[in-house]
């Protein structure tokens, strides 16, 4: 007879012995950098480029995610390398597309001592034209200095050019940006 209140009519199954969690791995987001975008699943690569096309910081998003809220993460891994010791954090000048232009951008580079190019869309300058004197002045904008933003597309270009990277067969997120930082060495290494 069992305990007074307690009826057992059948036995229970037996305890299954788990093993460990089948989640994210450890620094791996949940999302593994995959989203819906037009053309299906897709990560986006949010990189720094010097100069001379050479990457110098990624940060992958799901591909529907926008480019402003990728900046700030984008600017904490940045280090630019000098000839002798440690990488500078700051950059002398950063040179963006108009996904990037916001209040809250232009402030923090310009709080850091970093010069901006960034074009204005047009809705934020009629925005700015409709408010009057309270929409303030337009943010400065060096059409000559641009023109060096295309460092960018031409390293994206090179770093597309490992098909692993071009088309994602990782799973993780963590994995495929490790691809992209082996292919980022040998962009880095003389030829």
């Amino acid at each position: 007879m069992g305990h007074r209140g307690r009826l057992h009519d059948r036995a229970s199954p037996p305890a299954r012995r788990r093993g460990p969690s089948k989640g994210a791995l450890a620094g791996e987001p949940d999302h593994h950098a995959l989203g819906r975008s037009r053309g299906g699943l897709s990560t986006k690569i949010h990189l720094a480029a010097d100069g001379r096309c050479r990457p110098l910081a990624f940060v992958l998003t799901p591909g529907q995610a926008g480019d402003a809220p990728a900046f700030p993460e984008v600017m904490a891994r940045l280090r630019v390398p000098r000839p002798t010791g440690r990488p500078r954090t700051t950059p002398d000048t950063v040179l963006t597309d108009k996904a990037y232009s916001s209040r809250a951008i232009r402030t923090r580079l310009r709080q850091r001592g970093i010069r901006t190019v960034i074009p204005q869309p047009s809705d934020q300058a009629a925005n700015r034209k409709r408010r009057g004197q309270l929409g303030g002045r337009p943010p400065a904008f060096d059409r000559e200095a641009h023109k060096q933003r295309n460092t960018v597309e031409r390293c994206i270009n090179r770093l597309k050019q490992w098909s692993g990277l071009a088309t994602r067969y990782d799973k993780t997120a963590t994995i495929y940006l490790a691809g992209l930082h082996i292919t980022a060495i040998f962009i880095w290494s003389p030829r």
